[in-house]
């Protein structure tokens, strides 16, 4: 069966789960993927979600350290359009399958090679597991939030991974659409820690406002550890609250409207009109906020789920999520309704309910032809040739690879925003179609503009009112000349003001129009409010991070609903957020489009949502086949997934240990023997092997069994205690050392740092610009598209645009 993206062939040399994804998408969508598997297979083969991982591909067996099996992989991967490599720096070059070796007799080749940590740094050699990723940057202690104990607790949502394999994407797509024009391939770098720093909206501005000024400005949490009631207004709008028949719930009135309209519905909108009340929630008071928490958990314990459901018919404005966990989201209505869920016959498994294609493409879908394929079931092709030969040029040209690609953005917030801000740094032109106020993510943090600078960073801002017809006529003009056109809006939103995929494809019939939203263009939940919050809950990401350890019940009594709604409402917030997988997402799907339009194929509409995007992040857990077996999660302590992967507690502090790989325990056990007997097979149970750990690492400082044990090849290292915007941006910080931040000026913010682009390319340029006000750009862009001096006062005049 194929798709549009047949005829590319793709080689992924790795065994992790960042290559997986990152193959697996690209085989969705057509192309012909061989995984080079190691004697035995890739451990991912031993996982429940293997047949969702390899689907599509094909699977040929290599003894990469044989140099007969060396020979056939670089025949291989000379063959191949795309090479997708995850092993550590200096790897591939020693085995004769780098990019100077490869692209010496293929100069079309795309390499994408990902790292954890980077080329080069202290950490370049250290194994490129989420768990190790999430304790140097903070994760890991962050996530304590959400545990009763006290301590660090376990990240189980593969944040650095899933987010590489799309970062990992953009460079690939990127390069492929670039070597249309210039007919050659190039490499591209990527690592987890920069992928992984495209999920933060804001905290980075935060803590650079407070390190700036710090008699001025402190950072807010949602609530104090150790508090019973929430210190911080935004909980409110954030509501956590148990049902009368013990399922979570997860609110998300965010906007005053939305605000309104959940107190309306809860019968508290008495408040709004009470001098007592009248600010609610934005109280100092402690004792009001109590009251305020314990009003808003008995009114929403006093109804069950299904009769929550039926007030949110009667009151489209307010909605929750319930927190699924396991398979639970496969059911979802809204991925029903958009046949998201397929089942592919497996040989061995026979069918697999799973996740359908990540994106939908009306005029060229994807398409999942089988299942994964069994260990060693493809023979390699002939020898490569001679006749491609020829020497790749691998100089820096300093063209942008998207140069001369325009965007037009209709979104807010930063779920899909963010997606279209990638593109700039590749070169695109974004023009953000923004409300005469502004983004609301201008107005969410009390300093001006915080909030937005990220998000808006590289982009024009046009403000218009796209209500009026005459802002209608500039919208449509703009689509004229324009390649791509992002939406996010609710069910309905576009087609009210005439921004519809059918009005624009019709005025330009060659667009890629990508529609984001949060659950669907139509459908039982396409009209629902979706933020990050709401998609964390219903995805069973939150659940994905506290495991067993969180309490689900009837029978819960109040005290227990409120500290259990306290650290729950952290769970899918503090470290990782639904908008920051989701925008990921979007960039790799505008890109994909973009590609197919660029190898021929036609202009179209494409689709993706939140809500889809995170049953690919969550892939571990979403199949369902007869003799499955269950996802290893959390453990009850949060403390890891077994003895071998998880934190221990020090002398001084944490360590989290990722030495659970079968070629892992006999380093593992030689780097420990001057501290403890290891040996016997097997020499103990699980749980006995990680009461035996606990002792011997309780016995020095975190800092001395990283020192001690990093040198070794075994994955340990100390677990930071400061948040992950301090571990990237702070002085010393991964940013400063890795050159992956710099400074820009902003015109309310000042100089500030910002990341660098999260891809690196060999040959394609760059670029970093910071952000702008609402409307800066209204002027420029209507001059261009013909609208004269006297024709914008007029419109000004008359409130179409700012």
């Amino acid at each position: 069966m194929s798709g549009p993206l047949t005829g590319l062939r793709v080689v992924d040399l790795s065994n992790t789960l960042t290559g997986a994804h990152a193959s697996g998408f690209l085989a969705d969508f057509g192309a012909e993927v061989v995984h080079v598997e190691p004697p035995g297979g890739s451990p991912l083969r031993a996982q429940p979600a293997y047949p969702f991982w390899a689907r599509g591909k094909q699977s040929i067996v290599l003894d990469l350290r044989d140099p007969d099996d060396q020979g056939t992989a670089r025949d291989l991967a000379v063959q191949a359009d795309v090479v997708i490599e995850t092993f550590r720096p200096g790897v591939v070059e020693r085995l004769g399958l780098g990019y100077d070796d490869l692209a010496a007799h293929n100069p079309r080749l795309v390499y994408a090679s990902v790292t954890a940590f980077g080329r080069t740094g202290p950490y370049a050699h250290v194994k490129g597991y989420d768990g190790l990723m999430m304790a140097l940057l903070g994760g890991h202690d962050l996530m304590g939030a959400v545990t009763a104990r006290e301590g660090p607790a376990y990240c189980a949502v593969p944040y650095g991974s899933w987010s590489a394999a799309q970062t990992a994407l953009h460079g690939i797509l990127t390069a492929l659409y670039e070597r249309e024009s210039s007919g050659l391939g190039q490499r591209i770098d990527t690592t987890m820690v920069q992928a992984y720093a495209g999920h933060d909206p804001w905290n980075a501005l935060i803590f650079h406002m407070v390190s700036q000024f710090p008699g001025a400005f402190s950072a807010a949490r949602l609530a104090e550890p150790g508090a019973d009631v929430p210190t911080n207004p935004l909980f409110f709008r954030l509501a956590v609250a148990l049902t009368k028949d013990g399922r979570w719930l997860q609110f998300s009135q965010t906007t005053p409207r939305l605000f309104g309209a959940f107190m309306r519905l809860l019968e508290l909108d008495w408040m709004f009109d009470d001098p007592e009340w009248a600010a609610v929630p934005d109280f100092d008071d402690v004792d009001k906020l109590r009251e305020l928490f314990d009003l808003i958990l008995a009114k929403v314990r006093a109804k069950t789920v299904d009769e929550w459901m039926a007030e949110f018919d009667r009151e489209p404005d307010v909605w929750a999520e319930i927190f699924r966990h396991g398979t639970e989201l496969l059911d979802h209505p809204q991925l029903a309704h958009d046949r998201s869920v397929i089942v592919v016959d497996d040989p061995a498994r026979g069918p697999v309910r799973q996740p359908g294609p990540m994106v939908r493409m009306s005029a060229t879908p994807g398409v999942v032809g089988r299942s994964a394929p069994a260990l060693d079931e493809h023979s390699p092709p002939p020898p490569a040739t001679d006749q491609d030969r020829a020497a790749a040029s691998n100089e820096p040209r300093g063209d942008l690879p998207l140069e001369g690609v325009t965007v037009l953005e209709f979104g807010t917030y930063y779920a899909a925003p963010y997606g279209t801000t990638l593109l700039t740094d590749l070169g695109a032109r974004v023009i953000k179609i923004e409300q005469l106020d502004g983004d609301p993510i201008r107005h969410i943090i009390p300093f001006p503009e915080v909030g937005a600078v990220k998000v808006l960073q590289g982009k024009e801002s046009v403000a218009v009112d796209i209500h009026t017809d005459a802002g209608r006529a500039i919208v449509h003009e703009l689509v004229r000349h324009a390649d791509l056109v992002l939406a996010s809006f609710r069910a309905g939103a576009v087609e009210r003001v005439g921004l519809d995929p059918d009005t624009l494809l019709a005025i330009n019939p060659d667009l890629v129009y990508l529609s984001a939203p949060g659950y669907g263009v139509d459908g039982p939940c396409g009209h629902r409010p979706a933020f990050a919050p709401t998609i964390g809950a219903g995805s069973g990401m939150a659940y994905r991070n506290v495991g067993d350890a969180f309490p689900e019940s009837p029978d819960l009594d109040n005290d227990q609903v409120k500290r259990a709604a306290l650290r729950i409402n952290s769970a899918a917030m503090v470290v990782g957020q639904a908008d920051g997988f989701s925008a990921l997402g979007v960039t790799t799907a505008l890109l994909l489009g973009l590609l197919v339009r660029r190898r021929g194929g036609p202009g179209q509409a494409l689709n993706t949502s939140m809500l889809l995007t995170m049953a690919h992040v969550l892939g571990e857990d979403m199949l369902e086949y007869e003799g499955r077996a269950p996802h290893r999660g959390t453990d009850a302590g949060q403390y890891g997934l077994s003895a071998r992967y998880r934190l221990y507690e020090t002398a001084d502090g944490w360590v989290f240990l990722a030495a659970g790989a079968p070629g892992e325990w006999e380093p593992f056990m030689k780097a420990l023997a001057p501290y403890v007997d290891l040996s016997g097979d097997p020499p103990f149970a699980d749980t006995e092997l990680a009461d035996v750990l606990a002792t011997v690492f309780a016995t020095r400082t975190a800092a001395e069994w990283e020192s001690d044990l990093l040198p070794q090849d075994v994955g340990c290292v100390a677990v930071r205690a400061l948040a992950p915007e301090a571990a990237i941006y702070g002085p010393g910080g991964f940013g400063e050392t890795m050159g992956w931040t710099t400074n820009v000026e902003h015109p309310v913010v000042g100089t500030h740092p910002r990341l660098t682009p999260l891809v690196e390319f060999s040959r394609s340029a760059t670029t970093v610009k910071s952000s702008v006000l609402c409307g800066a750009n209204t002027d420029a862009v209507l001059a261009e598209i013909g609208y004269d001096a006297d024709r914008i006062a007029a419109l000004r005049e008359a409130g179409v645009i700012v």
